[in-house]
């Protein structure tokens, strides 16, 4: 029962804003994404819903610190500097926000343009992920990526002329075709631009997907076993801290908003298809939330609760499988502790699980740190069977 939930302190709190438009979709997207809204008033129209929607939370997160905030897509670098300026002094009026915080941007090279990138950078955003995905144009088209290795490069420049503190180049690997030696060099153009943050993470193929339906042909898993292998030594070499299963920094420079997210920590979640996570001390509960998918109807429904389409309380069970999902995710994993300070029980609820799990060799575990093994992130889901309610393993 989540009446048994105790809590001492709030825990950290995020914010994700969603802005849900491309300018055509992705063949293995499966986020919740539509073509695209150029019309400048409508992106006004949107961010006035958002905000009006931001309204409607405020009494769950009353006196609250919002530690960062995520802007995501979609394609959020499509959105106008006047949008943007609007959101985020609608942001700064309702809300405690941390000082120096970390506000990201996700952007694509196809929609990137210098002024955008320093009018974003006036505003405060001092985070931008740059989605590149490739840097080979056989790739990028087998892809349907609008842009091409020149616009990927020219994106890069731009935020670091524009003096971004902080930039991430987003990567895929086991692309359709790709050789071994193709996702090296891909991954090495993208360390020759010192950015202190790469995510490079293998392609898969998701349900409600077009590559679902028409399945691309893929490498073998031993050729993309041998990729993955090659480019984690790669960055090593380059100074890249493997922080998360598919994150890589250099020091200083960890995504902060998503360290929340893999330390279990709460956020909340505003604009088309967000999702939220939040503890309620007083109550002893945590609750998700998830609002309604599709923007016009959301744009209509912001700011009361027709907007949310789900809501329901997490019970122990559930609590204990979602915490370990996210801080397995973590190569140095947590201090044992954060398991009562981030679920509301003690650890010895999951005790049995967890020395079932470390007597395969994928868990290690004390009264300091929980942490995978190199064996348990290799075999991540095989290892969370172990946390799953009702599940018994051999």
């Amino acid at each position: 029962m989540t009446d048994l939930l105790t809590f001492h302190d709030n825990l950290p709190l995020s914010l994700y804003i969603h802005l849900p438009w491309c300018v055509r979709k992705c063949p293995y997207c499966d986020f919740n994404s539509h073509e695209a809204v150029q019309n400048p008033e409508k992106q006004l129209a949107y961010v006035d819903a958002l905000l009006s929607d931001l309204e409607y939370e405020l009494p769950r997160i009353w006196g609250r610190r919002i530690n960062t905030v995520f802007i995501g897509g979609g394609t959020p670098s499509l959105f106008t500097e006047e949008a943007m300026a609007r959101l985020l002094a609608g942001l700064r009026a309702r809300l405690n926000l941390r000082p120096e915080i970390e506000i990201s941007l996700e952007a694509n090279p196809g929609t990137a343009e210098a002024h955008k990138f320093y009018g974003f950078r006036e505003l405060g955003i001092n985070r931008i992920s740059i989605g590149v995905q490739s840097f080979n144009n056989d790739s990028l088209k087998a892809l349907g990526r609008i842009h091409d290795a020149g616009e990927a490069a020219k994106a890069i420049n731009m935020a670091q002329a524009a003096e971004f503190d902080h930039i991430n180049i987003d990567l895929m690997f086991g692309l359709p075709g790709q050789t071994a030696a193709g996702a090296l060099e891909d991954l090495q153009e993208a360390v020759d631009y010192g950015t202190g943050h790469i995510s490079w993470y293998q392609l898969t193929i998701e349900p409600n997907t077009v590559f679902y339906s028409k399945p691309p042909q893929l490498p073998e898993e031993d050729l993309i076993w041998k990729m993955q292998q090659a480019g984690a030594a790669l960055l090593a070499e380059h100074a890249y801290d493997n922080y998360e299963i598919s994150a890589w920094s250099r020091p200083g420079e960890q995504c902060l908003h998503n360290l929340n997210y893999w330390q279990f920590g709460d956020y909340l979640g505003i604009g088309a298809g967000a999702h939220s996570k939040l503890t309620q001390v007083g109550e002893g509960s945590v609750s998700r939330y998830a609002r309604h998918r599709l923007p016009e109807r959301y744009m209509q429904l912001a700011g009361t609760a027709g907007a949310i389409v789900e809501s329901r309380k997490l019970n122990p069970s559930e609590l204990g499988l979602e915490f370990m999902m996210n801080i397995l995710r973590l190569k140095a994993g947590v201090p044992s502790a954060l398991f009562l300070q981030r679920t509301g029980l003690p650890i010895n609820t999951i005790q049995s699980e967890l020395q079932n799990a470390e007597e395969q060799g994928l868990l290690e575990w004390d009264i300091s740190t929980l942490r995978p093994t190199e064996k348990g992130q290799r075999y991540l889901n095989d290892l969370l069977q172990y946390f799953m309610p009702d599940t018994e393993m051999a």
